[in-house]
């Protein structure tokens, strides 16, 4: 399975460390917040790392080069301007291939071993599956509910920004900047969404504050490993 790294959004809320270092290489216990996410997607068995980027995106791709540091071969898909996440993913395609992916959101943290999402395989009618957590602080009502292994549109659970997709959620799309959130809620009316809780610590790393406290919290906690 490849998996696929969002990477292209400008990170206003973490403006000013934003302004000149683009969100994904923000520092967190000493290493870019991406870079964590490619140990664990090397630890997970992937060898195959898709990352889309716009704002600064030549300091990501001259920071990561071709992923052999990591034991990856990383394939970028650059945008002139963000294509948000639905149609960033659409642009990837290509370099994604025909069968289900992973995909994350650069900008999230976790303990979680990715090694569950690496192995799960889909149902033939299903057309993704996500990843669900407890609802943070900042997102109190949440996005989605679990009924049997679904996920349906009802907010009592947050979208971790983890899945497993099949290409054909993007069947019908073109391209262009749209979010993905819509696609999903589409697919729900149909019943073609499998769901899991993440069994595992999440943050959403989205601002100045939430990412020094997790950095003070995990260097306290064991030196900032993960």
């Amino acid at each position: 399975m490849k998996a696929m790294i969002l990477a292209a959004g400008r990170g206003t809320r973490m403006a000013p460390l934003t302004d000149k270092c683009p969100k994904p290489l923000i520092p967190l216990c000493g290493k870019p917040l991406i870079v964590h996410h490619l140990e664990k997607l090397a630890a997970a068995g992937i060898k195959e790392v898709v990352i889309n980027h716009a704002w600064l995106g030549e300091q990501i791709e001259q920071h990561l080069g071709d992923g052999s540091a990591w034991g990856l071969t990383i394939h970028y898909s650059a945008e002139t301007d963000a294509l948000e996440t639905g149609g960033g993913v659409y642009q990837a395609l290509p370099l994604l291939g025909a069968a289900p992916f992973l995909l994350i959101n650069g900008d999230v943290w976790t303990d979680w071993d990715y090694t569950e999402a690496a192995q799960y395989e889909l149902n033939e009618s299903d057309l993704g599956c996500l990843w669900l957590v407890d609802n943070p602080d900042h997102n109190p009502k949440g996005d989605f509910a679990l009924q049997a292994g679904r996920v349906v549109n009802e907010p009592q659970l947050t979208f971790s920004g983890v899945s497993v997709l099949k290409p054909e959620l993007w069947a019908s799309a073109t391209a262009g900047a749209y979010p993905l959130a819509p696609m999903l809620r589409e697919a729900m009316t149909t019943n073609r969404l499998a769901g899991q809780l993440m069994n595992g610590r999440w943050v959403d790393v989205g601002t100045p504050e939430r990412l020094m406290t997790l950095e003070n919290d995990l260097l306290n906690q064991d030196g900032g490993d993960d």
